[in-house]
């Protein structure tokens, strides 16, 4: 047996009113005698009225729903994002639609097209593949969008980034504090700006000290677990291995682990670790990972904030902010003679 869905119309007519007067009623844009509205409440609560928050919400002017876009959800990184964002907009009286995009190039570009059907208000932004140039194009239309975690080159809109100079820094710094002098780098594509600021960190520590890393100890390819088991089966094939990697990623360093016990050895007595984003994973691995902690968190709560006063029209909103990042050291890291 089917239940005829109540319309607006219905509770209009039981109530003795028009539809425009009930309507108005409900968007708070007209006032009314008691008597008026407790016909109105009277007939919805007969009618068990549930109405269409969303029609009315877009007859206001906005949706006062903002969109999270991730090309992941299983990543814990993303997800601790993603909670973050939802609680600090659902305090602000918004709701947060999540909008997963697989790194797939027509669905990055079909959420911000969400934006001129005003199906969101604004977009949170995140995307870890290189950009050929299309995602620029498409966000240059619009103002709501605040993009997170990975640049876009040459897009206007408002960042929010970990200090990824400085993670990459301290990681380093880490593995020659316990007497490594022989450390590799393994990155995700060349081409995203955390990647290279990662490595200028990386870099920046090696030469303060004093240290050079060989052409072949530096590797680029996906942010990916079976990236980082190739890789170190490519380090490991090498005439002179080193004694320890940094990994830009948590991920990466979980393919390293991979590769290690395939050759029958553990981490940290044939190889020192230390990752990238301190995944909820890191503490529940064998041996557990050293890492640099993004604030998730902080990431999401702030582009939040910066979403509104986007939307809210006011001035000042910077057009890029830099979240610190934090040490977080573990079993993965042996100490080593020079």
């Amino acid at each position: 047996m089917s239940t005829k869905r109540v319309l607006l119309s219905d509770v209009a007519k039981l109530a003795g009113l028009s539809k425009a007067t009930v309507s108005r009623y409900l968007n708070h844009s007209i006032v009314l005698p008691q008597e008026t509205i407790d016909r109105i409440e009277a007939a919805i609560h007969q009618l068990d009225y549930r109405g269409n928050s969303l029609a009315r919400r877009l007859s206001k002017g906005g949706s006062e729903t903002l969109g999270l876009v991730l090309p992941d959800i299983t990543n814990s990184f993303f997800a601790e994002l993603a909670d973050a964002a939802e609680e600090a907009a659902s305090a602000r009286g918004y709701s947060l639609v999540l909008c997963i995009t697989r790194n797939n190039p027509d669905k990055e570009a079909q959420f911000i097209r969400w934006l001129d059907t005003r199906q969101v208000d604004g977009l949170l932004f995140t995307t870890n593949r290189p950009d050929n140039g299309l995602l620029r194009k498409e966000m240059q239309r619009h103002q709501h969008i605040v993009l997170l975690d990975e640049d876009i080159p040459g897009s206007s809109v408002p960042k929010v980034f970990a200090d990824n100079v400085q993670g990459g820094r301290i990681a380093t710094e880490q593995l020659i504090a316990a007497g490594h002098r022989h450390i590799a780098f393994i990155g995700g594509p060349e081409q995203l700006m955390s990647v290279r600021e990662r490595y200028l960190g990386f870099c920046t520590a090696m030469k303060q000290a004093g240290l050079s890393v060989p052409d072949e100890w530096v590797m680029y390819g996906n942010y990916e677990r079976e990236f980082g088991q190739q890789a170190l089966q490519q380090l490991f094939s090498q005439s002179q291995r080193p004694s320890a990697v940094f990994a830009a990623s948590d991920y990466l360093v979980l393919g390293l682990l991979d590769g290690l016990r395939a050759s029958g050895l553990q981490a940290p007595a044939a190889l020192s670790l230390v990752g990238f984003d301190d995944a909820n994973y890191t503490d529940l691995t064998q041996p557990r990972i050293s890492t640099i902690r993004q604030p998730a968190r902080e990431l999401g709560y702030t582009a939040v904030d910066i979403m509104l006063r986007l939307l809210n029209n006011e001035a000042n909103i910077p057009l890029e902010t830099r979240l610190p990042v934090e040490w977080v050291g573990r079993d993965s890291i042996q100490l080593c003679c020079p």
